[in-house]
């Protein structure tokens, strides 16, 4: 128990110089900066001798505070291992509670997973100071009779690497997707396509070959909302009080992920597969560095006859398949569709194997076209959206949070939170994709979003 006492002191002061360190990282970021505009302004010798020093002088502060990121990182974790083996031992020489209840024996003690967690990382996740801190203070801000300005809740680094997690398990897309975290507007250089070289005599001058770059531009939108927990929650244990809030954020960013990639309007939020492929027409704001702009609405969005059943539905749809091109690619494509879609097509895969029993080439992957099949319940009837997920590129601005509210639900004995994140993207070759319509449908980039009504209301007020 003194063991278990002094691992988790030591804990506490080990991620406390951890914190510093990383501070201290993101102060050195600053000056870098600042020492980077001193070298273009430097002019006369002593000047730029003087910069000189103080970049000497940046690169030993960096590289000691980077080695010591390292050391501590390493610390935490092997103090971390070591007090989750300690604690498990304690638990499992525990005795088991006898039964009160006639004729049973013994009461066996069951633990929930969390979140993916063994026993072992759950109870040293919620042993962390930190995570218990962030918890204490939800329950103080849930419980306090008056209201609060300003109380933002500080989410440990643990606490966001988990939200994290769960936001990717609740967004089938973004694992299919090319993620990139970005602090804040950024270019994807693309590579045009390669010139074939020419034949010529041996003697002959060379032929010049021209290979040209473009780039797209992301930039970083919100996507957030408020959620109301009861305060009988707040009082519940850690694990259910932690589950709540993750869960319900990461279901919701999640959705609104899904929905934004595939139809995202390119207003305030990403440009979405489908409302690219419906482009009839070059977009005023198609920027001029981006790759040539091509209109993919016939090419790419294809209708397959209500007539086309069975075997004749497969070979259209591989047909229809072959107009994403993939020379960008790593090869790896997804489908996605709702579950009423799927159950047509696997109906239509339905056949008799040798042994006379009903079989279907159906599972979780698509059908001789190949790649991972996602149920998206937003996806209208009969409609298929896939391609080459890598293509599309997910931009990740840094940063997630948790703030309380202003006890605007206190007389219902409710406390608010809000969740967010930021996210920009957009099908960077976006012939790469492809959207098809079966039983006569014909795809449409048409989809509704939750609507803004928060910044509606405050405009309207200013007017």
């Amino acid at each position: 128990m003194l063991k278990v006492i002094m691992l988790r002191k030591k804990l506490s002061e080990v991620t406390k110089k951890l914190t510093e360190a990383r501070e201290k990282a993101k102060e050195l970021a600053t000056r870098e900066k600042e020492l980077e505009a001193a070298i273009e302004e430097a002019q006369t010798d002593e000047e730029k001798e003087a910069v000189a020093q103080e970049v000497e002088q940046y690169e030993k502060d960096k590289e000691e505070n980077d080695e010591s990121v390292r050391t501590l990182e390493k610390e935490v974790s092997d103090t971390e291992s070591e007090l989750a083996e300690l604690e498990s031992k304690q638990r499992q020489a525990e005795p088991v509670p006898e039964a009160r209840m006639r004729g049973v024996e013994t009461v066996k003690t069951t633990r929930k997973k969390f979140f993916g967690m063994t026993v072992q990382e759950r109870d040293a996740f919620f042993a962390r100071d930190d995570v218990h801190a962030f918890l204490e203070r939800v329950r103080t801000l849930g419980t306090q009779n008056r209201a609060i300005t300003g109380a933002e809740l500080t989410i440990p680094s643990v606490m966001l690497d988990l939200l994290r997690e769960n936001i990717e398990e609740y967004s089938k897309l973004y694992k299919h997707v090319r993620v990139q975290s970005v602090p804040g507007k950024a270019r994807q250089t693309i590579q045009g396509t390669i010139p074939e070289a020419v034949w010529t005599e041996m003697n002959a001058a060379i032929n010049e070959l021209s290979l040209v770059f473009n780039d797209a531009e992301v930039d970083g939108y919100k996507v957030a909302g408020y959620m109301v927990i009861n305060n009988a929650v707040l009082k519940d244990s850690d694990i259910d009080l932690a589950s709540t809030i993750i869960t319900s954020l990461g279901q919701s960013i999640g959705l609104a992920l899904d929905k934004a990639i595939l139809y995202g309007t390119s207003k305030k939020m990403p440009t979405g597969v489908v409302t690219r492929l419906a482009q009839a027409a070059k977009p005023e704001t198609y920027p001029d560095t981006a790759r040539e702009w091509k209109n993919l609405s016939s090419s790419n969005i294809v209708s397959i006859a209500a007539a086309k059943k069975g075997v004749d539905l497969f070979k259209e749809i591989v047909i229809a398949s072959g107009n994403a091109k993939g020379k960008y690619s790593t090869g790896n494509r997804f489908w996605a569709m709702n579950e009423t879609t799927k159950t047509k097509l696997v109906a239509e895969a339905l056949s008799f194997n040798a042994a006379g029993a009903i079989a279907t080439g159906m599972g979780d992957t698509m059908p001789i076209v190949g790649g991972a099949i996602e149920t998206l319940d937003f996806i209208p009837d009969n409609v298929i959206v896939g391609g080459y997920g890598d293509l599309y590129l997910l931009a990740e601005r840094e940063g997630a949070q948790i703030t309380q509210s202003e006890h605007v639900k206190f007389l219902e004995d409710q406390t608010v939170y809000k969740g967010l994140a930021r996210y920009d993207g957009l099908p960077v070759i976006a012939e790469g994709f492809v959207a098809i319509g079966i039983l006569g449908t014909t795809p449409a980039a048409d989809m509704t979003f939750a609507e803004d009504t928060a910044n509606k209301a405050a405009a309207s007020s200013k007017e």
